[in-house]
Order: C-alpha cells, then sequence, then structure tokens
C-alpha cells in the first residue's frame, strides 16, 4: 500500500434532470485539501441544502483518513423555457379607463399601442415553476453525492501522485539519517584520546575539590564520565527509528501521525549525540542529524 499527500484539488461538474421535463439542475463541487492533524471538513452549501451535509462528511470519511478539506458545492437551476400569459383582465381595466378618461375630456382620443400595453407592470406574467416535492429534492441530493463521489476520485488520485514523490523524498532523507549515523558511530570510535583528554580534565577538576573526594566517589565519577562519552545507545535507537520509519513507509497507509511521532526520537536521539560529542567533528555531525531530521519532519507534515 503506497503513501498519499494530504495536498489536492478537484473539481467535477454535472446535471440532474428535475423530472419535469422542463428544467435541469446543474451543479459543480469543487474540493480542496492541505494538510492537518485530522479530517477537517468545511463545507460551503447552497441555502436548503443543509441536509446534504451529514451524508457527504459521511462519505468523505470512507474516502480519506486525514487533511483539512474545503468542500464547496455550486447549484443552480435552468429551465429550457417559460410559459408566459396575459392578463386580460387588467387590459380591459386599462381599456375601461381610457374610454372613460376620453369621455370625460382628460385625454386626447387615441388608439392603444400593443408596445405600451405590454409595457404595463402585471400584463405579462411568467408561470411559476412547480415547487419541488420530496421526492424530487432526495433524488436530487442522491445525485448530488454521487457527484461528490465522482470528485473525490480525481482528488484521491492527485493526492496519490504526490505520495508517491513524498514517499522517495522521505527514503532519501532516512539513507541520509543512516550514513550519518554510520559515520557518527565511527568518529566516535576513532577518537578515544579525545575523550581520555576530556576525562583526564574532568577528573583533575573533581581532585582539586576541598574536601578531597573519595575513592568511591571518584569512581562513581569516572563512571558517570564513561556513559556521557558513550553514544552508541544514542546511535543504535536512532539506527531503530530509522528503519522504524523505513518499515512504516514500505507498508504505506495512514501513517503521517506515527512517522510524526518518531520524528520526536530521532530529534532526541541527535541532541544527545551533540551534547556527548567529545570532538568538532562529532558535534559538526550531530548538527546535520538535527538539520536533516528536521527536513525529515518538514515532508512528514503532509503524509495522510
Amino acid at each position: 500500500m503506497a503513501i498519499n499527500s494530504m495536498t489536492g484539488y478537484a473539481r467535477v461538474e454535472g446535471t440532474h434532470d428535475a423530472g419535469d421535463g422542463a428544467a435541469q439542475w446543474q451543479w459543480s463541487w469543487e474540493v480542496k485539501s492541505v494538510n492537518g492533524k485530522g479530517l477537517d471538513i468545511r463545507f460551503r452549501l447552497p441555502g436548503g441544502f443543509d441536509a446534504l451535509e451529514i451524508p457527504a462528511r459521511k462519505l468523505i470519511g470512507s474516502k480519506l483518513g486525514r487533511g483539512s478539506l474545503s468542500v464547496s458545492l455550486m447549484l443552480s437551476r435552468q429551465t429550457t423555457s417559460k410559459a408566459l400569459t396575459v392578463n386580460r383582465e387588467l387590459i380591459e381595466q386599462i381599456l375601461e379607463l381610457q374610454t372613460t378618461l376620453e369621455a370625460e375630456g382628460k385625454i386626447y382620443p387615441s388608439p392603444p399601442r400593443l408596445d405600451s400595453l405590454l409595457s404595463v407592470r402585471g400584463i405579462l406574467e411568467t408561470e411559476e415553476e412547480p415547487a419541488q416535492d420530496a421526492a424530487a429534492k432526495e433524488a436530487l441530493i442522491a445525485a448530488l453525492l454521487t457527484g461528490l463521489e465522482q470528485a473525490l476520485k480525481p482528488l484521491s488520485e492527485m493526492r496519490g501522485e504526490e505520495g508517491v514523490h513524498l514517499a522517495a523524498m522521505l527514503t532519501t532523507h532516512l539513507d541520509t539519517l543512516a550514513g550519518l549515523s554510520r559515520v557518527a558511530k565511527d568518529t566516535a570510535d576513532l577518537q578515544p584520546g579525545q575523550q581520555r583528554e576530556r576525562m583526564k580534565q574532568q577528573i583533575a577538576e573533581i581532585l582539586e575539590q576541598s574536601p578531597p573526594v573519595s575513592e568511591e566517589r571518584l569512581g562513581q565519577e569516572l563512571a558517570l564520565l564513561a556513559t556521557k562519552a558513550d553514544i552508541r545507545e544514542e546511535v543504535d535507537r536512532l539506527d531503530a527509528h530509522v528503519a522504524a520509519c523505513r518499515d512504516l513507509v514500505t507498508a504505506g497507509g495512514v501513517i503521517g501521525r506515527k512517522l510524526d511521532f518518531i520524528c520526536q526520537e530521532l530529534n532526541r536521539e541527535s541532541n544527545t549525540i551533540c551534547s556527548k560529542a567529545a570532538s568538532l567533528a562529532l558535534t559538526n555531525i550531530g548538527l546535520e542529524l538535527k538539520s536533516t531530521v528536521e527536513q525529515f519532519r518538514e515532508q512528514v507534515q503532509n503524509v495522510e
């Protein structure tokens, strides 16, 4: 199983027949995805379609594991034709009024113009679209959910393609960490002289203390100094963490949180190696380890 990125984008458009032979619903889904700690979904839905959010959220949850998603639905109804009706009763009233005013001498007699009559508000009326019944709305919601599922497919494909690049970068960083770990171990093994000199200096400081330090206390301090100078345990744990990361990347799936946790452990071992370094060379290796771990962690933040 491959790993997925949390970055993706998809837009899908479609239509749904309203079933009355004269209208169609036009819809478009737009889904944007970026990294997030969990699965955080924010919807922008048209008025009157709030009931769509619950099944849409459930659908997305069945397809995606993590990510911060912005989901928008644009919906409009396009009619192919609208019947016009003429309000004849209103026309009759206007003509009667004109006849009355002419008889009273208040206006000059003139034949009524058709364009003037049609421009009167209320003469021409558009037939109201029939109200959508429950069954029709249920069918529309089902069609919209199918459209959302169609949009999630290219989104998932894009997240998968990004995941392939992520896996390659993560593997490169893990190779670098493994190489630095080997160099750190070799450098520490080849520099016992620096460790001895450092221990001699610290022992001298202990012996100069007043009152004098007992042999038992001196033995304890020597053992402590030897332990502090030994980085073998840190290197072994570092190698184990790198191996664990490799196994997760190879296994794939929703592994982002696990990798993020191991990053903390990698950083802890790198810090300890820096603090135990007895030479500038080993210190530089520790710093390089810290830098690589940080680069690795930055990429992990986008793994699902």
